[in-house]
């Protein structure tokens, strides 16, 4: 069998433009860990990139609030921003303790995610399970056709066999095709771009590229903007060796934007001033 048809994923990495995407960003991310400020204070790092990253995470999901009110904020209920917000802290929050369970069974860490996410913003019976037959989804952000329910079972069940095959492509592909693929399915009624960027964070650590959690995508994908973000995912939908090769970059500009955060904190860390 051609290494093509056993690990598709790794056919990714050799697209025009990814290998150099894929090695700029291991030496960004070396950079960050290799920082003086990485060997003492690594868990204020990562605790303040959880922080920004949800913050970026929202912004997406049209909650873009400013860093220190998401600091301050203690309540999340209420309006639709707040709950936005609350839902992508529980997220990265509830990333880390996902994932030993990612590599075994992704589909059971999706449900867990969207039912963390939802957090009694959704009808019990729809929380946590693939929408049925007829069912509505909420993603404003994304315009494009929605699969139908059965596509969404199939397609699902086919990621959750790529993950579990562990291919040999980069920590950056993989991560960008479940972020991609969970976007374009939106299986779930309700936070799916929330969901699809977790997922993405849960690759990037537990394939070892950043397992200290302190190389946000999600701020990356916020800094570029809502426009480069639909349009790199129009790519990425589209199927064509250049889009699919567009949103993997798109990807992994976003990681190197977060490792630019994370440096700014631990540069911040090392003069005092955080």
């Amino acid at each position: 069998m051609s290494t093509t048809a056993s690990d598709p994923l790794a056919a990714l990495g050799s697209l025009p433009g990814v290998p150099e995407a894929v090695d700029s960003v291991r030496k960004a991310v070396d950079r960050v860990y290799g920082h003086r400020v990485m060997r003492r204070r690594s868990n204020e790092v990562t605790a303040e990139a959880a922080l920004r990253g949800s913050r970026g995470s929202a912004a997406l999901s049209g909650a873009d609030w400013n860093l220190e009110e998401v600091r301050r904020r203690t309540d999340f209920r209420g309006e639709d921003e707040a709950r936005t917000v609350g839902a992508a802290l529980r997220l990265t929050a509830e990333a880390g303790q996902l994932l030993s369970i990612w590599r075994q069974s992704p589909l059971r860490v999706l449900a867990r995610l969207h039912l963390v996410a939802a957090g009694g913003a959704t009808p019990d019976d729809a929380v946590g399970r693939p929408r049925l037959a007829g069912e509505t989804v909420d993603e404003p952000l994304i315009e494009a056709p929605v699969p139908g329910a059965e596509e969404v079972a199939g397609r699902l069940e086919g990621l959750s066999r790529l993950v579990i095959a562990d291919s040999s492509a980069p920590a950056l592909v993989t991560a960008a095709v479940v972020h991609g693929e969970l976007l374009a399915l939106r299986p779930f009624g309700s936070h799916n771009g929330l969901v699809a960027r977790t997922a993405e964070r849960i690759v990037l650590i537990g394939s070892g590229l950043d397992p200290k959690a302190i190389c946000p995508a999600e701020v990356g994908h916020a800094e570029q903007g809502r426009a480069a973000y639909v349009a790199a995912f129009e790519g990425y939908t589209a199927g064509t060796p250049e889009g699919m090769a567009a949103w993997i970059t798109h990807c992994g500009r976003s990681v190197e934007l977060g490792v630019r955060e994370s440096t700014a904190v631990c540069e911040a860390l090392q003069r005092g001033a955080a």
